[in-house]
């Protein structure tokens, strides 16, 4: 058992860790920039040390000065929450070469899963399901064709060499096959010096879901259902629900078990999340996070569990305190994340927190680290809050959270509110039909300056 571990973040997700520790009568020890001397994760916390100047790369991200805070303080262990060093495999390996634990997957499952290549080749391999495609580079156009046929359109054809949307274009059918061939191939011998180009099935209205898994380092892993997470901002989520809308209990147990068997084949040890864009009853591989995400509180409100206390325990060497049969959804969760940003441009608003009043009642969670008379900083992510309602099924847990928000009251900074007001009117939120280019679609008409 932990004496001691300490927080290698800040913000909401530092009080996360910080509250589970406590419950299992465990010290903490926070880490903190000068701009956060006063932050709420270091006033929580048992200790505290200053690792540096407000800059990122000078304090949070500075492996030196946080592994001293661990020598000075006796820490044991390091919880990285999620962001700054959280998925850095290298940070892992120094935590461990000091005699220390790292509470999360290992520095090697890291390494494979941030490689989106290798991931994919490691997911393919084991049976995950990923998005159809050529193996590697399509050398001519007869290749192409035939290809075209084999994963069946709309396809997309990209450079090898890729990036920023250039040396990419959709094949709708045979007919475009040759002209979208050809001018990809143009277009990346003249942005990048290499015409070579892959082809890949084009999903043209996915959904994105993505399937928790936890995995206890020995063999043995669970899944814990899906989370829909398609309403994002230039790929940033803003709303998470829990089960998905659109998710069969059929499909959430077939894709659920692969899951869980792909990470229980690699030893994988703690909290993960495998990714997916869904389409027309099939699942397309993503990535891996090998950390806990932003929106995990909606997976704890339907299961009833608390996925930082099992990591900590995985991370002691314990097995999971639950299993697969153990598992059963109740009831449906939703998560908005709110941000000190002004609307319409979502402009960052740091400043001074002149009243904070947080929603509450049956089935409200407000995770934030915000109080009155509180600075937010210009220096790091403009996340500020995480509301979290549950109900006894989709309908009420969006009749909660229309409740919650009109009794949430942030002062003194502009904050994204408005958006989830406004968006809880939508037929089609109310609905669940949404994926992943809705959010981006219904800004362009409802929120122009």
């Amino acid at each position: 058992m932990f004496d001691k571990i300490l927080v290698a973040n800040r913000g909401e997700i530092a009080l996360r860790v910080i509250r589970a520790a406590r419950e299992m009568g465990i010290h903490t020890v926070a880490v903190h920039s000068t701009a956060d001397a006063d932050a709420m994760h270091v006033r929580m916390a048992d200790e505290s040390v200053c690792i540096g100047p407000p800059p990122s790369s000078e304090s949070y991200l500075s492996i030196p000065s946080i592994i001293a805070a661990c020598e000075v303080t006796g820490a044991q262990a390091i919880h990285p929450g999620y962001g700054f060093l959280s998925e850095n495999a290298n940070f892992v390996q120094i935590v461990e070469d000091h005699g220390l634990t790292f509470i999360g997957p290992t520095a090697e499952h890291i390494r494979i899963m941030g490689d989106k290549i290798t991931a994919k080749d490691t997911m393919k391999a084991l049976g995950v399901p990923c998005v159809p495609g050529s193996d590697g580079g399509v050398p001519t156009l007869a290749e192409a064709k035939r290809l075209g046929e084999e994963i069946g359109y709309p396809v997309i054809i990209k450079a090898t060499a890729g990036g920023g949307g250039r040396g990419m274009k959709v094949a709708q059918n045979a007919t475009e096959m040759e002209r979208a061939f050809m001018t990809a191939r143009s277009e990346a011998k003249a942005a990048f010096g290499n015409d070579e180009v892959y082809i890949e099935k084009y999903l043209q209205t996915p959904r994105h879901i993505e399937i928790q898994v936890f995995g206890d380092g020995k063999g043995g892993a669970v899944h814990l259902g899906e989370r829909d997470c398609s309403l994002q901002r230039r790929h940033q989520k803003v709303f998470e629900e829990a089960p998905g809308p659109c998710i069969t209990a059929e499909e959430r147990a077939r894709i659920g078990k692969t899951c869980a068997d792909a990470v229980a084949a690699i030893n994988y040890a703690g909290a993960g999340t495998i990714e997916f864009l869904y389409e027309h009853g099939e699942f397309y591989f993503i990535e891996m996070n090998t950390r806990l995400q932003v929106e995990h509180p909606v997976t704890e409100a339907i299961f009833g569990v608390d996925l930082v206390q099992e990591q900590i325990r995985v991370a002691e060497g314990h097995p999971m305190s639950f299993t697969q049969d153990d598992l059963v959804i109740n009831g449906h969760a939703i998560e908005v994340r709110i941000n000190a940003e002004k609307l319409p441009e979502f402009s960052p608003r740091p400043g001074r927190i002149t009243q904070f009043h947080t929603p509450g009642g049956l089935g409200v969670r407000m995770d934030s680290a915000l109080y009155d008379g509180y600075t937010i900083p210009p220096y790091y992510d403009s996340l500020i809050g995480k509301l979290i309602v549950h109900g006894r099924d989709r309908n009420a847990a969006l009749n909660r959270l229309n409740r919650a928000l009109g009794e949430l009251i942030v002062d003194g900074v502009d904050t994204t509110v408005p958006l989830f007001h406004a968006l809880l009117q939508e037929p089609d939120i109310q609905t669940g039909n949404y994926n992943i280019h809705w959010l981006e679609n219904w800004l362009l008409t409802n929120l122009q300056g």
